[in-house]
């Protein structure tokens, strides 16, 4: 299922791109990035369920804190600005630290790596990121909380839900039909320029509802994007974007990526306390993604998929099926325990 969505995304954007002498570069690498992502997060989760997640949290808080182009540039003031990505890259660490936790069964480990799960919310505070210090102290609470016993259906159906409310959310402020009150508040949060955006996106939409207006044109047919400084051509929402570029085709495709991943998750022979954590920070993820162009980075891609591998992955230390031994002709049955010592077999 997820070959088919992932091959879908693909071949679409290069449908839209010939359409309209697009650039599908960008779309391509993330649908990339993200199957080798989860690829390789299948097997490390199968062969180290625990370090795994652990050197993913570690290169993910590296990454936010080191790399200059998803550090907090120009556009600082902006809470999901260029910012996001370094945010997306905090999330999906406190989510990996939290997984691992929930997978360890050594004590002293476990509680380390919720330390590291909070020493990423304050990384998050000293880079000036609100965003970042919110969704991953959710993760964290999440993550807590998810070892109550809660069913995982219900629970990824309500993150589904979540993050099909926020992306409505956004749409509404693009097509300016909230309330009066609510739509102030929500501009001088995002910035008038974000919902300006966001406006010429929603209508290149309306126009070119089928095929959008290629991959990649964005930037070239809006002028709020022309008189940006400096211009990078993206609406800063991937659901909006992918509605501009490439029609309702592409966002019911991005849905679908979405919904698979939670599929997996659902479906997943991981406890569900891991299910959950990573479910949660996936989700936290996409509201990033549904209010910024966090998943125009590909580390951010491809960390996704890292996440949602290793949260699907069977881990190969399962126990094996214990033998019993073999009886003599003249042996009394023991119940399945052997002649040394009364041990069990095996």
């Amino acid at each position: 299922m997820g070959a088919v969505v992932l091959r879908s995304g693909a071949v679409w954007s290069l449908v839209t791109a010939a359409v309209h002498d697009g650039r599908p570069e960008g779309v391509l690498l993330a649908v990339l990035a993200l199957a080798a992502g989860y690829a390789a997060g299948r097997i490390l989760g199968a062969l180290t369920p625990v370090a795994a997640p652990c050197a993913g949290a570690a290169a993910g808080l590296v990454q936010a804190v080191l790399l200059p182009r998803t550090a907090p540039g120009p556009e600082a003031v902006v809470p999901l600005g260029h910012a996001g990505a370094a945010a997306a890259l905090l999330i999906l660490s406190a989510g990996a630290a939290c997984c691992a936790a929930r997978t360890t069964p050594v004590a002293r480990v476990r509680l380390a790596l919720w330390l590291l799960a909070g020493v990423v919310v304050v990384v998050g505070a000293s880079l000036g990121s609100a965003t970042a210090v919110v969704a991953c102290g959710a993760v964290l609470l999440c993550s807590l909380a998810a070892g109550r016993g809660f069913r995982r259906g219900p629970v990824l159906a309500g993150l589904a839900l979540f993050a099909a409310l926020v992306t409505g959310l956004t749409w509404a402020v693009a097509g300016n039909v909230l309330p009066g009150g609510l739509a102030g508040a929500v501009r001088e949060a995002l910035t008038s320029r974000r919902a300006e955006l966001w406006r010429d996106a929603l209508g290149m939409a309306r126009r070119a509802s089928g095929l959008g207006v290629g991959p990649g044109r964005f930037g070239e047919l809006s002028e709020t994007a022309a008189r940006s400084s400096p211009p990078d051509g993206k609406p800063h929402s991937a659901p909006l974007q992918l509605a501009a570029e490439q029609g309702v085709v592409g966002v019911l495709l991005l849905g679908a990526v979405f919904c698979w991943v939670l599929f997996a998750l659902w479906r997943a022979p991981r406890p569900t306390p891991v299910v959950l954590t990573a479910a949660a920070s996936l989700t936290a993820l996409a509201v990033v993604a549904s209010a910024g162009n966090a998943l125009s980075f590909t580390t951010v891609t491809a960390g996704a998929g890292l996440l949602a591998g290793v949260a699907t992955a069977r881990p190969l230390t399962e126990a094996l099926p214990v033998r019993e031994p073999a009886r003599t002709s003249g042996a009394a049955p023991r119940c399945g325990r052997d002649l040394h010592g009364g041990r069990p077999a095996g």
